[in-house]
């Protein structure tokens, strides 16, 4: 795991798609995981400016979101779907037709379920996540796995926590208003990604961190799964960081090699 600690929250995002654009093939179409939230946006206004630059090209990308909630209905401005049209294809320029989010509008669980399982097969079907973007919960969960999820689980249908519901009530009118299921890729579909680059900035996100990077390997903190990837990159600002205990090694790994 490396973790990169940054003054700011502008570096955060600058080092945070450092991070993504180093490890898409440049011999196929990439595939990127997509998170939603307030983290990730200042890596995808950093993914835009490359692409400006020239630096990179997502055209021909496919995207594929973490999650999405169970009951909104279409074109509803927070489903994830309309979320990742605004914050990512029109930031960076992928595709609309290229961007996947799970099937939320099952009226059963079997319709629900059918639709993670297709799911599942359309990441397979374009070779794999080459880069999962990732927030982090504050109660440690990874895209809508919530404590207590399976280490091992594939897309499928969760209820979401209370804590969760109260965090995203802020983008609805009312908390009544926030879904209380979600079809959520699972923690065993997250470390199926070649490389993991989870953004957390702000001290709410401290506990959750430290747990994750530095406590032990359980389904009570989801994001702990980070753990068991090879390939895996925390890019945090001071106060998500404040709570590392070996924050000095990781500053010294930090340097390299020079």
């Amino acid at each position: 795991m490396e973790i990169i600690v940054c003054p700011t929250p502008e570096e955060v995002g600058r080092r945070a798609a450092d991070s993504v654009l180093a490890a898409l093939p440049d011999d196929r179409d990439p595939v990127l995981g997509l998170a939603t939230g307030s983290s990730p946006l200042g890596l995808y206004r950093e993914l835009g400016r490359a692409v400006s630059e020239g630096r990179a090209d997502f055209s021909s990308a496919y995207g594929f979101a973490l999650d999405e909630y169970v009951g909104l209905p279409p074109g509803h401005p927070q489903g994830y779907h309309q979320v990742l049209l605004r914050e990512v294809s029109e930031t960076v320029g992928l595709p609309p037709d290229r961007l996947n989010v799970p099937d939320g509008s099952g009226r059963t669980l079997a319709e629900l379920t059918a639709g993670a399982r297709a799911y599942e097969e359309r990441i397979r079907t374009v070779g794999g996540v080459d880069v999962q973007i990732l927030g982090i919960g504050a109660n440690g969960h990874l895209g809508f796995n919530e404590p207590g999820s399976a280490l091992t689980s594939r897309t499928r249908v969760k209820r979401l926590a209370a804590r969760t519901r109260t965090d995203n009530a802020r983008f609805f009118e009312t908390i009544e208003d926030v879904p209380t299921h979600c079809v959520t890729q699972g923690l065993g579909t997250i470390l199926d990604a070649r490389r993991l680059v989870l953004v957390a900035t702000g001290s709410a996100k401290a506990h959750a961190i430290a747990a994750a990077a530095e406590g032990p390997l359980t389904a009570s903190v989801p994001a702990s799964i980070l753990q068991w990837h090879a390939d895996t990159v925390l890019v945090l600002d001071e106060d998500a960081a404040q709570l590392l205990t070996n924050r000095q090694y990781y500053d010294d790994a930090a340097e390299g090699l020079g």
